[in-house]
């Protein structure tokens, strides 16, 4: 259960780290925020990968791979979701990107790899996805809905970029020895490559606007430690164990986390929600429960 287990403390880094970056969203653009974090979380894996882990000799075929899986995954992936984020709102883009990236990864990695899901699985994730889709719905009711072909056709190549992502980080981390930090730090390289090339192109700052630095960037290094640096060693410790569907979805269960989230700070959270929630966490007990029957 060491997978399950990772994937489902990733979403819960990713529930708590989006409520700081949204904060950090008012000093940061959203492509300076991204590439700040990456810089950030490579710099921590560095000191833990060079003097703390005995070295390791990654071959270039391996190296390879994994730059380009994060040149998918987290350069583009997160590129088309900003843009989709900027066409139809946040609500509608993580709709289809939380629906879509389990279906491709469990499509890619049956094609890829040859990792095929029992039909209990198939059950499993269904009633995880499904239940994620209506609290969605219901705690976006009031936000007005916004059709724009392109928006969606971006959150669908955002899903598309992760599934890629997480299958060629499965296909590698269960083929080669190399541990989840190295890994981690490699795929993060391969990711900011492509942000820095579009903030050059896009001739954006590179320094936030804010009033009072050391609390932003404090703030900000709080936020990356969470959400980037232990939530992307905790995605390679899942896809290491566990099979690249079952862990896409239990990265949606952030959603249904983020409810938690609110709920121990004190803020209100719709009744309706819990019922959904419930049905999620059955869902993930489907998924764990098939996986070790």
């Amino acid at each position: 259960m060491i997978g399950e287990i990772a994937a489902l403390t990733t979403a819960l880094c990713w529930a708590v780290a989006a409520r700081m970056f949204r904060v950090l969203g008012r000093s940061f653009s959203p492509l300076l925020l991204n590439m700040w974090k990456g810089v950030a979380a490579i710099a921590i894996l560095l000191l833990v990968t060079q003097f703390i882990l005995p070295p390791v000799l990654v071959d270039s075929n391996t190296l390879y791979w994994l730059l380009l899986s994060g040149v998918i995954g987290i350069g583009l992936g997160d590129t088309f979701f900003f843009q989709a984020l900027n066409k139809i709102g946040d609500s509608q883009s993580i709709l289809v990107a939380e629906t879509l990236a389990p279906l491709f990864t469990a499509l890619l990695a049956m094609a890829w790899i040859s990792e095929w899901l029992t039909w209990q699985q198939w059950c499993g994730a269904a009633l995880v996805l499904f239940s994620v889709d209506v609290i969605i719905k219901i705690q976006r009711r009031n936000e007005l809905n916004v059709f724009d072909l392109s928006g969606y056709v971006y959150a669908g190549l955002a899903a598309l970029c992760q599934a890629i992502g997480a299958v060629i980080s499965r296909d590698i981390l269960t083929t080669v020895e190399i541990d989840a930090f190295n890994a981690s730090q490699i795929r993060l390289i391969g990711g900011l490559v492509i942000i820095v090339l579009l903030m050059l192109v896009t001739k954006q700052k590179w320094l936030p606007t804010t009033t009072n630095p050391k609390r932003t960037w404090l703030f900000f290094l709080g936020a990356t430690v969470i959400g980037t640096f232990a939530a992307l060693y905790l995605q390679m410790v899942a896809l290491t164990y566990s099979k690249a569907a079952i862990v896409q979805t239990l990265f949606a269960t952030s959603v249904i986390l983020s409810l938690v989230v609110a709920k121990v700070l004190g803020e209100k959270v719709q009744s309706k929600t819990l019922i959904w929630s419930v049905l999620a966490l059955l869902g993930v007990a489907i998924l764990i429960g098939s996986e070790y029957a």
